[in-house]
């Protein structure tokens, strides 16, 4: 078999028992809490988050109310690079604690926009997160449209993604060759910007090495910090958080739910296989967001969402989805159903394949919804 490694796929593949060290589906463990307390500590470990500060001291910087939304635009400063924009979202009138929705963008190679690609804040919108909005989420911002459903709904900016991207006029010109922004908000210098992202990546993710962290162990940190703002609010009830993305978003959403007890249920749409599946078959379809070294050899991809439980855990996939193979996804169903079932949590798990492409479309969003409406509300 053709795999990324050629001649030396094989081997690689047989380097990580299967299942994992760590693993639930290993015989042995007392119960699913002794397991998640030691898998988890092992994750925590792993990722080498850096120190991103306390709960963010957020600065309102406009009020807007949009297509029977309020709407905050906010700004925090975390202890290191520029500010972070969000928005948070909620049905216009409310009053009283609602359940919150941490809503993660996705990657979409396109790091020059991050909370514009999930919410609409006007009539207004940039073509190219038209464009976005009618490709992967069926012509809607699905922040807004769960938001309507009542809900306190908070997106914001990753690492390296929109407010936190990183500025041209920063970085050396044997980086940067002779790239400039003059004109940000055009169509031509966005897509040349989003070009030089991509080839950016793996540098940063070299630089992140050296500075004893990772790429996950620093968006996961800055999600954290975000669900701190979130649940400090006094509009959201902090016992009912649920957290959802598709693709990038989804990446974020596996390794947060896995970090973080407070998310109660959760929704990963467009980012559930193995790490067999990115060792031989797709890594070069993927960001070097992914990675976390040596942690294949404790946990499979699949089960760092599964660290989580018994809250429930929704997976939706498309399966002519070109950025995974269909065994891999369907062998992380089998593993999650292995995990839930070994909790006797079988009913507070659910994967489901549409068909077609990469996306989280209206159908799919609508099963989300539900999800979060069941968990999350009843």
């Amino acid at each position: 078999m053709q795999n990324m490694l050629g001649a030396y796929g094989d081997w690689a593949a047989q380097l990580v028992s299967d299942p994992p060290r760590l693993s639930f589906r290993r015989s042995g463990w007392e119960n699913n809490e002794t397991w998640q307390r030691h898998a988890r500590q092992r994750y925590r470990e792993a990722l080498l988050q850096p120190d991103t500060g306390a709960t963010p001291r957020a600065v309102i910087q406009h009020h807007i109310e949009f297509d029977g939304l309020a709407i905050e635009h906010l700004q925090w400063q975390l202890p290191y690079g520029p500010p972070t924009e969000a928005l948070v979202l909620k049905p216009a009138g409310t009053t009283g604690p609602l359940p919150g929705i941490l809503a993660l963008h996705d990657h979409g190679g396109n790091k020059y926009f991050g909370v514009r690609k999930i919410t609409r804040i006007s009539k207004a919108q940039h073509p190219l997160m038209l464009t976005h909005q009618d490709h992967y989420y069926g012509g809607v911002a699905w922040a807004n449209e769960i938001a309507r459903r009542g809900y306190v709904v908070l997106v914001h900016d990753a690492f390296t993604f929109g407010s936190r991207r990183m500025r041209l006029s920063d970085l050396p010109d044997v980086i940067k060759g002779h790239l400039v922004e003059t004109d940000p908000e055009s169509e031509q210098e966005i897509q040349r910007y989003n070009t030089f992202a991509a080839n950016h990546e793996h540098l940063i993710a070299k630089s992140l090495f050296c500075a004893g962290t990772t790429w996950p162990g620093v968006f996961t940190a800055e999600d954290q910090r975000a669900l701190d703002y979130l649940c400090s609010r006094p509009d959201v009830d902090p016992s009912r958080i649920g957290c959802c993305g598709l693709s990038g978003g989804g990446l974020r959403t596996v390794f947060l739910t896995g970090l973080d007890p407070r998310i109660r249920c959760s929704c990963c749409a467009g980012m559930m296989t193995t790490w067999r599946d990115y060792l031989l078959n797709k890594c070069y379809t993927h960001t070097w967001m992914i990675y976390i070294p040596g942690l294949a050899r404790d946990l499979d991809y699949p089960e760092i969402f599964g660290l989580n439980l018994p809250n429930p855990l929704l997976v939706l996939n498309n399966r002519e989805d070109d950025l995974f193979t269909v065994p891999e996804m369907e062998r992380a169903d089998k593993i999650l159903r292995d995990v839930y079932h070994r909790a006797g949590a079988d009913d507070r798990y659910r994967m489901k394949f549409y068909p077609g492409p990469h996306k989280f479309d209206r159908e799919m969003q609508g099963e989300a919804f539900q999800w979060f409406d069941r968990w999350l509300k009843g």
